[in-house]
């Protein structure tokens, strides 16, 4: 147990000088934890490389072999492994495909799809990177962007996929009003002719928006009328699931968009 206990502090202190640095004093103040415990496992840790000292020396910061850790994750398979879950008790409940997209430059990206047991299927998009106003996974993303990002978005060409694209930067504004309001967006055949989608934003720890989770479906059945509130119910809340499991808050914040 004695070990486990050191394992679990050791974390502990990884996770404060990685929000932010500190000395060991600092340490154990925040931890409530012995200067003697803090100071031995310090030793430890920067001998592993896993922190190292800031270089006036005042305290420490994460080292290099974590650095080097994280930067081997696949952020995609992260979010794909901690949707699983979610994203399959979504498909048997709405008898639809789901799937989680990421934002990529000015282009929203399909990451990964469940499809549902229905045999008339839509098509699994995943790999394919489309333009943001087109679908609601990339809406949802934009809705989040600074004012001088996403001018810098609309004043480019947008182009329309289908006769009901919507390519006004006006409308698209009034879009992602709404979408800051009610948390979801249904778009109807404005990529694919015969296609209705609906997303929810996926926001990580720190409130940025760090995907999309959605639901597409045959415009002919999907959503039926009377069931549509309840879709954008479940697909707000899975959504809401999603980005609790990622360490959100409640409080988004807007990216850095170059």
């Amino acid at each position: 147990m004695k070990s486990v206990q050191s394992i679990d502090r050791a974390f502990q202190i990884l996770a404060e000088v990685a929000d932010d640095p500190a000395g060991i004093s600092e340490l154990s103040r925040r931890l409530n934890l012995p200067t003697s415990t803090v100071a031995r496992l310090l030793v430890t840790l920067e001998r592993l490389g896993a922190i190292e000292r800031l270089v006036d020396e005042s305290g420490y910061r994460i080292g290099p072999s974590m650095v080097t850790m994280a930067a081997s994750v696949d952020p995609t398979q992260s979010l794909l492994a901690v949707a699983h879950s979610t994203m399959q008790d979504l498909v048997d409940l709405l008898a639809e495909a789901v799937g989680l997209s990421i934002p990529a430059g000015y282009d929203v990206h399909y990451i990964g799809q469940m499809d549902c047991a229905n045999p008339v299927r839509v098509e699994d998009w995943t790999g394919v990177s489309l333009p943001m106003h087109v679908v609601p996974s990339g809406l949802v993303v934009l809705a989040y962007w600074s004012e001088e990002a996403l001018d810098r978005y609309l004043s480019r060409k947008l182009d329309r996929y289908t006769a009901k694209s919507v390519v006004t930067p006006k409308r698209i504004r009034a879009r992602l009003t709404e979408i800051r309001d009610a948390g979801i967006i249904w778009m109807e055949e404005e990529f694919a002719e015969g296609i209705t989608s609906v997303a929810a934003p996926l926001f990580n720890s720190a409130g940025a928006v760090v995907g999309a989770l959605h639901s597409h479906g045959p415009s002919y059945r999907f959503p039926d009328d009377d069931l549509r509130d309840i879709v954008s119910d479940r697909v707000r809340s899975s959504a809401k699931e999603i980005s609790l499991a990622l360490g959100y808050l409640g409080e988004a914040r807007l990216p850095n968009i170059n």
